[in-house]
């Protein structure tokens, strides 16, 4: 505690990636930054660990694969960060009527993908409609992308960039519910529901919902490098984390304080005051400008307006973290474990599927079958392992379940978590040559490597509001008003306290873009002083 000033040009609440890349801007342009974070490690959502005891790998613990993040941010902070392809784009299986049906789709491999296609349904039609989905995803991504890093432009600007014949665009993805124009353009389930489960992740809602939150969730998750396309990040998400602390450090104008548990933020118009406990000692600073990296309902109740807990939107997500002593034999002949893991591995995502799912979970009960996708980091960067485990042909998998709201959770965490582990590993199992379960590493205390989180646990591990992923609800990539036309999206009631994580517009999943944007607000504030 001695070693913090009184007061800063820049206090930062909460170190999660965003944070990090505020404070790196920042410092680099000579203002001092206090980076306060309630947790003993820096990185919030995208922290690697070693989580299984006596285990040399270390997992990417709650995020996994990166989209969104510019490659300007990476070259404006100088970031020794390589983000790495998949050969692999998604393998989807699914059984119907006793039938196996298999899906295996390659990045760059158009042949081999039309292919598979006729294979799964007898002739091209549903493969013509994926790509006439495709080309109207990256029309608009090649409109939006460029403009994520820079004031937001106006609804009407944003649309008339898509040329006079973009209409068609504009209305599939941002006038009608999404449903309409896979079901216009796909006919087979299993294809519908391998394209719909980018418009669930993380959230509650379905093909046809109104208030087209499955669209907004569907464009953050395809206009990423402009094409939608997801790498793995060479040492797994914590390599971000590192980079990230080493240019703040570099500096020499950052300052970290962690353990640090802010309890209040006193707004004033020419600096704000921060109070905030570490170790049961209370600590206060002044800053000229506040961040808040956390969200914006507890960026509410810092300043005495705290958001009814009724009025948060819940999370909808589930992580399971595993580590195997090798990959699982497919019940499929036709792909090798490399080849199915590799990439996106969809379980229970048909589209009948998860309109059901998501009925029961709205409900109050927990899905029967519940929709999962897998991802294995090592088949693409195998450096997150030891030396040993690579030569044994060890493997980490993760799986981010769907239709698992906070709610199912609050009466006993415990139980609940463990009923919903059960059911993903059994829709796992289903296209499996061999259970998944004989197929885990055992820690240093003969325990199967497996870690299971439900929103509840990410609410109370990493202080999401609810479990979710982004904070709350999702935005749409443009100005919805005339009042925000020209504003960075990160702005609040208060003239000096900003937004910077992913309940600023534009926030949400690993981008690193609201805290970039938060950064440049500063920057043209400060031009006007």
């Amino acid at each position: 505690m001695s070693s913090l000033s009184t007061k800063y040009d820049v206090a930062i609440i909460g170190a999660g990636h965003n944070g990090l890349v505020a404070a790196c801007y920042l410092a680099k342009a000579g203002l001092s930054v206090l980076v306060i974070e309630r947790n003993a490690e820096l990185g919030g959502a995208t922290r690697s660990a070693r989580i299984f005891d006596g285990i040399d790998a270390r997992l990417s613990i709650y995020s996994y694969l990166v989209s969104l993040l510019p490659q300007a941010i990476i070259n404006d902070l100088g970031l020794n960060l390589e983000l790495l392809p998949r050969r692999t784009a998604s393998y989807t299986p699914g059984i119907q009527d006793g039938s196996f049906n298999e899906l295996l789709l390659i990045n760059d491999g158009s042949g081999h993908n039309r292919d598979v296609f006729i294979s799964l349904t007898g002739d091209d039609s549903d493969y013509l409609g994926y790509l006439e989905l495709q080309d109207i995803q990256e029309r608009l991504a090649s409109v939006i992308w460029p403009t994520l890093n820079e004031p937001l432009i106006s609804r009407v600007e944003m649309k008339n960039r898509l040329g006079s014949d973009g209409g068609r665009v504009w209305q599939s993805l941002v006038e009608e519910p999404l449903g309409e124009v896979i079901e216009n353009l796909i006919a087979n389930d299993l294809t519908r529901g391998l394209v719909f489960t980018d418009g669930k992740i993380g959230v509650s809602t379905h093909p046809h919902d109104s208030s087209l939150l499955q669209n907004r969730s569907f464009l953050y998750h395809v206009i990423g490098r402009g094409n939608g396309e997801w790498r793995v990040p060479r040492g797994g998400m914590g390599k971000l984390v590192d980079e990230l602390v080493r240019v703040a450090r570099g500096t020499g104008k950052v300052t970290f304080a962690t353990n640090a548990k802010v309890s209040f933020v006193n707004p004033g118009e020419k600096l704000s005051s921060i109070g905030f406990e570490i170790n049961d000692e209370e600590g206060f600073v002044d800053a000229r400008f506040v961040l808040c990296n956390a969200s914006a309902s507890e960026l509410g109740r810092l300043t005495g307006n705290a958001t009814d807990f009724r009025l948060i939107n819940e999370g909808a997500g589930f992580k399971i973290n595993m580590l195997l002593e090798r990959l699982p034999r497919l019940l499929s002949g036709r792909y090798s474990p490399e080849e199915a893991f590799a990439g996106t591995f969809h379980v229970n995502e048909g589209y009948e599927q998860m309109k059901v799912s998501y009925l029961q979970s709205v409900a109050g009960e927990m899905p029967a079958t519940p929709p999962s996708e897998i991802y294995c980091h090592t088949l693409t960067d195998n450096s997150i392992l030891s030396h040993e485990f690579n030569a044994r042909g060890f493997h980490t998998l993760t799986l981010f379940g769907l239709d698992m709201p906070h709610r199912l959770f609050r009466g006993d965490n415990e139980k609940a978590r463990q009923v919903a582990l059960e059911r993903y590993l059994v829709g796992i199992n289903q296209y499996l040559d061999e259970p998944i379960e004989d197929c885990l590493a055992k820690d240093a205390n003969g325990k199967p490597c497996i870690e299971a989180m439900s929103a509840v646990d990410l609410e109370e591990k990493i202080h999401l509001p609810k479990g979710n992923i982004f904070h709350g609800d999702l935005t749409w990539p443009f100005a919805e008003g005339e009042e925000e036309v020209g504003q960075w999206g990160v702005e609040t009631e208060h003239p000096n306290l900003f937004l910077c994580g992913s309940s600023a517009k534009r926030g949400g999943a690993v981008s690193g873009i609201p805290g970039h944007n938060a950064a440049m607000k500063i920057m043209d504030e400060m031009a006007l002083l």
